[in-house]
């Protein structure tokens, strides 16, 4: 059998990618391995939330990132010009992102407006993970399609063919990052409950006859379903209540884009070609837990759900930071094996409520007069502060907070990026994290609370600041302690990075 190493992740997509990246960094060995050939062009997501842009900017890809929202607002300029019409690009606008299609969310009824989605598409995401992954050294094996695994009491064996013929490896743990058809979930036995589709979602990129019936750009209902067209040049999304597709697998044509735009425009067009296609549904389950064993999972192997509004791609990156470092401490024996429960506990809620807020979406955006009536309401309300913040937050993800005991509000919530003083000059708070440890931003004057972590880890770096509250930041941008004293701080230590201390070891 080969040597064994300590984590096989299933899926080399973006949450495959950064999995790998966190438990490399930590220290674990990875190997990757993925069915296609190839990374798949289809069309997918296009655009990131904030939570998960976050993720990579705490990885070392903030250029990137920025690269590629460039590269988006060139084609967003060039669709502009094409048309005609307003400058969508977004810099000037009070508004950021929707609900169900209505583009209400306002910037200034948001408590951190400047923690944005960006407009970046997944084949940008995949591309820079991809090159960040290889800069580490991580071994991804595509065309490995995992045929069998079976757990032992201190490993899991994994069977795969390749064109190369039949491979096989002992690891410590197995992650299905796999997607919604996730063969490591169904071979596993996790349970997978949820709501079958009831309609179908496309998005394509094609040459449209006459474009211009399509216009303005934006989101329209209509009594057919719902459209948009732009903000790029020929990119179609449309929502087809009429039904799940017989074959959702089968590939997209230019035909039956052209026949659902037709019918849920009302618009005389006709599809010239089409660049590409892909259509989802609303499909929406969850699994019963994240965790079976060995055999763990994250993204889409986790929780399915309509991909409108964006939410899913950050959701699964979200995931992969808070598993990497959690497993990364198990394997190294630092941490006990119940800490990879809290995986499950802290994101499966979270994935609850974004399955939740898609179903609601799609709920009032049905062409029935019941769901447009629902809708003009739900619009109405959003002008009042709290309810647009709290739709706002709801998109955004920047509501979470994981429920660790404590009364303050800032614990359990995921940090945004800030500046940090250090000497004479400000750093970025990511940029102090790009090699996965932890954080401890000590405002508490005479350095005690540095001592106290210093004394109980390596695994944290500390931070002399001016202004307080001192917070202990986890690898994955969670508050896992914050207070003016150190009191609190010795039990978060005990619990997130060293279970060894106890009462009679803590300094006084």
């Amino acid at each position: 059998m080969n040597n064994r190493i300590d984590v096989v992740v299933v899926g080399a997509g973006p949450v495959g990618l950064l999995t790998a990246i966190e438990l490399t960094l930590a220290g674990v060995r990875v190997l990757v391995l993925e069915r296609l050939a190839a990374a798949s062009m289809a069309s997918k997501a296009m655009g990131i939330g904030p939570l998960g842009c976050e993720a990579l900017q705490r990885r070392g890809m903030a250029a990137s990132i920025a690269a590629a929202e460039a590269r988006t607002f060139a084609a967003i300029k060039q669709f502009t010009q094409q048309t005609g019409g307003p400058d969508l690009r977004g810099r000037g606008s009070k508004f950021t992102g929707h609900f169900a299609g209505l583009s209400l969310i306002r910037k200034d009824a948001q408590n951190e407006p400047e923690r944005r989605a960006r407009p970046v598409d997944q084949q940008a995401v995949e591309a820079m993970l991809a090159d960040r992954a290889l800069s580490l050294g991580i071994e991804v094996r595509r065309e490995c399609d995992v045929t069998n695994f079976v757990q032992q009491e201190d490993a899991v064996d994994v069977e795969w063919v390749s064109p190369a013929g039949a491979g096989h490896s002992r690891c410590s743990y197995l992650i299905g990052c796999d997607g919604g058809h996730s063969s490591v979930r169904k071979m596993a036995g996790f349970e997978f409950p949820g709501t079958a589709p009831t309609m179908t979602m496309y998005q394509a990129v094609a040459d449209i006859d006459h474009p211009e019936r399509l216009l303005p750009s934006g989101w329209h209902r209509t009594s057919g379903g719902v459209f948009s067209y732009g903000p790029f040049p020929g990119r179609l999304v449309m929502l087809d209540f009429s039904g799940p597709a017989e074959d959702r697998q089968a590939t997209v044509t230019g035909e039956e884009i052209e026949a659902v735009l037709r019918r849920v425009s009302g618009a005389d067009v006709r599809v010239k070609a089409l660049e590409s296609g892909s259509r989802w549904t609303d499909n929406t389950r969850l699994a019963d837990s994240y965790r079976r064993g060995r055999v763990l999972l994250a993204g889409d192997a986790a929780h399915v759900h309509t991909p409108f509004g964006g939410q899913g791609l950050g959701l699964g990156l979200v995931d992969a930071a808070n598993l990497g470092w959690k497993l990364a401490a198990v394997i190294r024996g630092e941490m006990p094996d119940s800490l990879l429960d809290t995986y499950t506990t802290e994101r499966r809620p979270i994935a609850e409520a974004v399955l939740a807020n898609t179903l609601a979406q799609m709920a009032i955006m049905r062409p029935d007069p019941q769901a447009g009536a629902i809708r003009d309401i739900v619009a109405k309300l959003m002008q009042f502060d709290d309810v647009n913040r709290f739709i706002g937050e709801i998109m955004s993800g920047l509501s979470i907070r994981y429920d660790l005991g404590s009364k303050r509000d800032d614990v359990g919530r995921l940090i945004g990026d800030r500046p940090v003083r250090r000497g004479d000059a400000n750093v970025s708070l990511y940029d102090l994290m790009q090699d996965g440890m932890g954080v401890l931003l000590d405002a508490s004057g005479d350095g005690k609370a540095s001592g106290l972590v210093a004394a109980s880890t390596q695994r944290i770096r500390c931070i002399a600041v001016e202004e307080g509250p001192s917070m202990l930041i986890r690898p994955d941008a969670c508050i896992a302690w914050a207070g003016e004293e150190t009191d609190g701080l010795y039990e978060a230590l005990r619990r997130w990075f060293n279970p060894a201390l106890d009462d009679g070891s803590r300094p006084e």
